[in-house]
């Protein structure tokens, strides 16, 4: 599932190219919304908020899409060829010199834009929102500190806890606090490191799709442990180990270092 920080740029891609422009084509292919036409509308902005998105257009109307695993927006110009296969766009939205295609979006929605909170409004603080300051960080510090018995790995990925952070920031942000994605949060020293932590990391790749969390974009030295099973620790050269977090469709793979990331492992 796309990253917070994905989500964060789509979403400012699209407003880029919509927001202000009255919609030539306004389709929508999902099942369940393929009788409105959004034709004629203006868009006033496009937002994320943790992994959803949300298109905004006048008189108070907003559409929610949900990227899931698979979902992708996607921009052309006039004649473009789609990169993916027309079958598979479940949104078109097109103004006199942009097009913007939703591709495999499962999660589609219409609703007034004052009740957005309806679909978000049990997230915790994101950690892209605009608006972030003390009391958000704050607030998420608490609900995760709230999670005591949770391992450290799933507390961050709940997005009820802090919005925006998948698999590939948990997995970084627990080798940075040198401890193993099992530790339970109780035992954690600095909670609020971790979320200080994670908000840095999605900032620092927020505007670009490469997504590095060492400061480094060369192929292969862009993260410390994700997705480097088997190779050496950049640090203490020890093998990177994986191991399944969580249960059935919520099972993540962790990665960590054995010598860097102390604590719990799984059997």
């Amino acid at each position: 599932m796309p990253e917070g920080d994905t989500v964060y740029l789509t979403a400012k891609r699209l407003h880029a190219a919509l927001a202000g422009h009255r919609l030539e084509t306004g389709e929508l292919r999902h099942p369940r919304w393929a009788e409105h036409d959004l034709a004629g509308r203006t868009v006033v902005e496009v937002r994320s908020v943790g992994k959803h998105l949300f298109t905004r257009f006048d008189a108070g109307l907003s559409m929610h899409s949900h990227l899931r695993m698979d979902g992708s927006w996607h921009l052309y110009r006039p004649g473009d060829r789609w990169r993916l296969p027309g079958h598979d766009a479940r949104a078109v939205l097109a103004t006199e010199a942009r097009a913007a295609v939703g591709f495999r979006l499962h999660d589609l929605a219409l609703l007034p834009t004052d009740d957005e909170h309806e679909l978000v409004g049990h997230l915790g603080p994101d950690l892209l929102g605009p608006e972030w300051g003390e009391r958000h960080q704050a607030d998420a510090v608490r609900r995760l500190t709230a999670r005591a018995r949770a391992e450290l790995g799933l507390a961050l990925l709940e997005q009820r806890v802090v919005a925006g952070i998948g698999n590939l920031y948990k997995t970084e942000v627990c080798f940075l606090l040198g401890l193993s994605p099992w530790t339970p949060v109780r035992d954690v020293p600095d909670p609020e490191r971790a979320i200080v932590l994670a908000r840095k990391l999605l900032l620092r790749n927020a505007d670009h799709p490469e997504q590095s969390t060492t400061g480094e974009t060369a192929r292969g030295r862009q993260h410390w442990v994700y997705q480097r099973t088997g190779r050496a620790c950049r640090r203490c050269g020890t093998t990177i180990r994986t191991g399944e977090q969580g249960d059935g469709v919520y099972a993540r793979v962790a990665y960590y270092c054995p010598h860097c990331q102390p604590g719990p492992t799984p059997r």
